[in-house]
């Protein structure tokens, strides 16, 4: 039986990919002004705009979301005459990070504004473990009347996960492994990123599954030792990421050079930070970063989203 088509937006990107993954990219009308991939929805109207400029270094954004937040204001903007005219069924957003995208709050206050705001269902999405996004995808695939394809989704993706920890088993160590969330100032990936450490076979040093990201200093990252750093900015790019590599080699390099640390720089944007579907390759990335020497094909396939730095 075909579900009846709804009207979806997504403000959030990594529900976007969901939806996208259950078969319902059709029905998305509305989208937020970082949702883009996959391509076919880029053409979508865009619903958020962000009230802080990205474009300043890691330390003069961080700086700037702080200043918004302490004055208790939202660091999006909702459309809400375009979200009005869109008529949603259905809204897709999050509960987890305020820094991430629009907040549940703004959400709900823009739907109470709506002439039908008693037809819209609001899908509000907090993930802070590998099981939490594979649950959201089924959340998200109920929402939309495809429970069906989002089990099957989940399946998919959960066989690939346990196909590459099956080939990091294989290895004769398990080295040290930090994530960098965020360049400046230093805070380490929580959440979901130990566990794609473990699953890749390596050791998470420094923060814990579930939590959120901690802040170090450059002196206590240096303690952790660890054999491998993976830096990859929360909202990133690898290329954004790389205009900031003074800051890398200085301050994360010169603090784990003593520990002989491998570091690769990939694209926090559209991986690792991202909670969707595409964990998955996030997972891959990590594998090749974590075991070399055991997935070289999944370095190749992520060339573009991978960076070695020399060691020194």
């Amino acid at each position: 039986m075909v579900a009846p088509a709804l009207r979806i937006i997504s403000l959030l990107p990594s529900a976007t990919e969901m939806v996208c993954a259950v078969g319902a990219a059709a029905e998305l009308v509305g989208i937020s002004h970082e949702c883009d991939y996959p391509e076919e929805i880029r053409d979508r109207p865009v619903l958020t705009a962000a009230r802080i400029s990205p474009l300043g270094t890691s330390r003069a954004i961080d700086a700037a979301v702080r200043a918004v937040v302490h004055e208790a204001l939202s660091i999006y903007a909702v459309d809400e005459r375009t979200l009005g005219e869109l008529a949603p069924d259905v809204i897709v957003t999050q509960d987890l990070c305020e820094v991430c995208a629009v907040s549940l709050d703004d959400v709900r206050s823009a739907v109470a504004r709506l002439a039908h705001r008693d037809s819209v269902r609001i899908v509000s999405l907090s993930p802070t473990r590998l099981e939490h996004v594979w649950g959201d995808i089924q959340t998200v695939a109920s929402a939309l009347g495809r429970p069906q394809r989002g089990a099957e989704v989940r399946a998919e993706l959960e066989a690939r996960v346990r196909a590459i920890a099956e080939r990091a088993a294989m290895a004769t160590s398990r080295p040290r492994v930090v994530s960098i969330e965020w360049l400046d100032p230093i805070m380490l990936g929580g959440t979901w990123m130990p566990e794609l450490i473990a699953l890749a076979g390596g050791t998470p040093v420094g923060a814990s599954a579930g939590q959120p990201a901690p802040t170090v200093t450059a002196e206590a990252l240096a303690k952790l030792e660890p054999d491998v750093v993976v830096v990859k900015p929360c909202g990133f790019t690898l290329a954004r990421t790389m205009e900031e590599r003074g800051i890398i080699e200085e301050t994360i390099a010169g603090a784990v050079s003593a520990a002989g640390s491998r570091i690769y720089v990939s694209d926090g944007n559209a991986f690792f930070n991202r909670p969707g579907p595409r964990l998955v390759e996030s997972l891959e990335i990590m594998a090749a970063c974590v075991h070399p020497e055991l997935f070289e094909d999944f370095a190749v396939k992520h060339t573009a989203a991978l960076h070695a730095l020399p060691l020194r």
